[in-house]
């Protein structure tokens, strides 16, 4: 029990160190949100190109997969994995077939608010 409640806390602490990185980016400079966004996903690949992000997935659990640097983590494992498969053909659909359950539904679950909530432009 002991040890379940620690890796509740390291999500927590983990993710919230992530989310913290975040807002201090859109409080403290002129990026837009998708900037931020792409800067994160590309944090995520590139930290787990150079194996640093695996330790931070073990530490953390889910609290480093979820957020934003976790899709770009998935995406590196999974073109890795299939590269070790399929050879340089791999590069191409690892990453696609690693995420393709986030991807479907986040356009799902997009689709269903926007049906059920009035779209506005941010003024």
């Amino acid at each position: 029990m002991d040890n379940v409640l620690m890796s509740y806390v390291n999500a927590f602490i983990v993710g919230g160190v992530i989310c913290a990185a975040g807002q201090i980016l859109i409080d403290k400079t002129k990026l837009t949100s998708a900037r931020i966004l792409v800067l994160f996903v590309t944090a995520g690949a590139i930290l787990t190109a150079l194996g640093v992000y695996q330790k931070i997935v073990d530490i953390g659990g889910a609290g480093a997969t979820i957020p934003l640097t976790g899709f770009g983590y998935t995406l590196v494992k999974g073109a890795f994995s299939d590269v070790d498969k399929y050879g340089i053909l791999g590069a191409f659909t690892g990453g696609i077939k690693a995420t393709a359950a986030g991807i479907a539904a986040a356009i799902f679950f997009g689709y269903l608010t926007s049906v059920a909530f009035r779209p506005k432009a941010k003024r």
